[in-house]
């Protein structure tokens, strides 16, 4: 509030409540989040009918990523309405969703990486056996899911110290993401190169295009890889950072990156590909590769 001195002079007094509008260094543009929010929704929907089409049951996980980056800018959408007195709640909601949702995107990711390798026969060319390939990285999704969940919790915290845990457990959760997704990566590369070299019969059929299913695998990971990069970044550089500072960032670096991520899947679905909506897939224990042994 603005208080008259001795002198007449006006000095305006800065009272705890004024803290909200320390949440962004920017004012939140309303457009552009309403497109982003829109656009995933519509990606959503469209993969919500491909998971039915094509009985791809594993791509769920992307579809709530999906729509939890939907929520997040949708929270965005309301904070821009409340400039410059912005509430906690909102803030909070954009800040958690948008962090955690490439996490569920790289799960399916992970997921579409193991029936690639069922698909091929090719599970002796990979580092690690199937049956823990998908334990292993959702394992890790999971874990930098729960640890970039808490650390986006804290964010509004009026306390420095709190605030400054939740900045260091962001960038943990994204170390970890990148840790395995990097990983993930060599392990994905490493089989490519090996059937390559050593086909098996299977992976010769002309109606399996699993390469192809391969590239769009690697042109998603490579999308996620450097928006996790660039968020990490941010988080360095910290609150009053450059790329903290200017919201065009987060669109271009962040939901333009996830949403290609998320609709290169519609362009080129793995399941057509791999001929899983052919095969009556009920789950992996009843799922067995064309040419196998036995049928479902």
């Amino acid at each position: 509030m603005a208080t008259p001195t001795a002198s007449g002079a006006v000095v305006t007094s800065t009272v705890a409540t004024a803290s909200t509008s320390d949440f962004y260094n920017y004012n939140p543009t309303k457009t552009g989040a309403s497109i982003v929010a829109i656009l995933f929704v519509v990606v959503s929907l469209t993969h919500l009918i491909k998971v039915f089409r094509h009985r791809a049951w594993f791509f769920f996980p992307m579809i709530v990523g999906g729509v939890l980056e939907c929520i997040g800018y949708v929270a965005r959408v309301k904070s821009a309405q409340e400039t410059p007195d912005w509430t906690e709640g909102p803030y909070i909601v954009q800040a958690l969703t948008i962090l955690v949702a490439p996490a569920l995107v790289a799960a399916t990711i992970y997921m579409i990486l193991g029936r690639i390798i069922l698909a091929t026969d090719g599970e002796t060319f990979s580092l690690v056996r199937k049956k823990w390939l998908t334990k292993i990285f959702v394992c890790g999704d999971v874990l930098s899911f729960f640890v970039l969940a808490g650390g986006s919790a804290l964010l509004a915290s009026k306390k420095e110290s709190l605030l400054k845990l939740g900045q260091n457990l962001i960038l943990v959760g994204l170390f970890i993401q990148i840790v395995f997704f990097g990983l993930f990566i060599v392990v994905s590369y490493l089989f490519h190169t090996r059937i390559h070299r050593n086909p098996t019969p299977i992976s010769l059929s002309p109606n399996l295009n699993w390469q192809q299913a391969l590239y769009v695998l690697y042109a998603a990971s490579l999308l996620v890889m450097v928006r996790s990069v660039v968020r990490v970044i941010e988080y360095i550089q910290g609150t009053d950072g450059y790329i903290l500072s200017h919201e065009v960032f987060l669109y271009v670096f962040d939901a333009a990156l996830m949403f290609i991520a998320i609709a290169i899947f519609v362009l080129w679905h793995p399941s057509p590909m791999l001929g899983l909506d052919k095969r009556g897939k009920k789950g992996d224990s009843e799922w067995y590769p064309l040419g196998g042994t036995a049928r479902p």
